[in-house]
């Protein structure tokens, strides 16, 4: 009979010999944590307002959201207002997917950044 079916294969909890039954697909190998500090000084525009000045910049690791699909990063900065006034350091809370920020949005308590350790982010040259 499996003579006949050359075309057809088992799934793998047929009572068929191993060579005869379909394989399974092989799991994705995992993403490498994103570099954070790169992403930030290349997206420095779209995380804060170019008219703050942000300096003193730091960010946390990048930590694997709950679903497994992205990451979550904490970012902050010391900036000014349009006033030109200084403002307490501002802290953001970055979603990463494949290497970009898709989401970024002002921290709240929920976000658990004032936990995290910071690191401070050097300028490039």
């Amino acid at each position: 009979m499996a003579l006949l079916l050359p075309g057809c294969a088992a799934d793998n909890q047929s009572r068929l010999p191993a060579f005869m039954r379909v394989k399974e697909a092989e799991p994705a190998p995992p993403e490498a944590p994103p570099d954070v500090a790169l992403l930030v000084r290349k997206n420095l525009d779209m995380i804060f307002v170019v008219t703050t000045q942000p300096r003193a910049l730091e960010a946390t690791s990048a930590k694997r959201t709950d679903r497994g699909d992205a990451w979550t990063a904490c970012v902050r900065a010391r900036i000014v207002s349009i006033a030109g006034a200084p403002l307490p350091k501002q802290t953001y809370r970055l979603t990463i997917r494949q290497n970009e920020i898709i989401d970024r949005r002002r921290a709240g308590p929920s976000d658990s950044c004032d936990p995290e350790i910071f690191k401070p982010i050097m300028p490039t040259k």
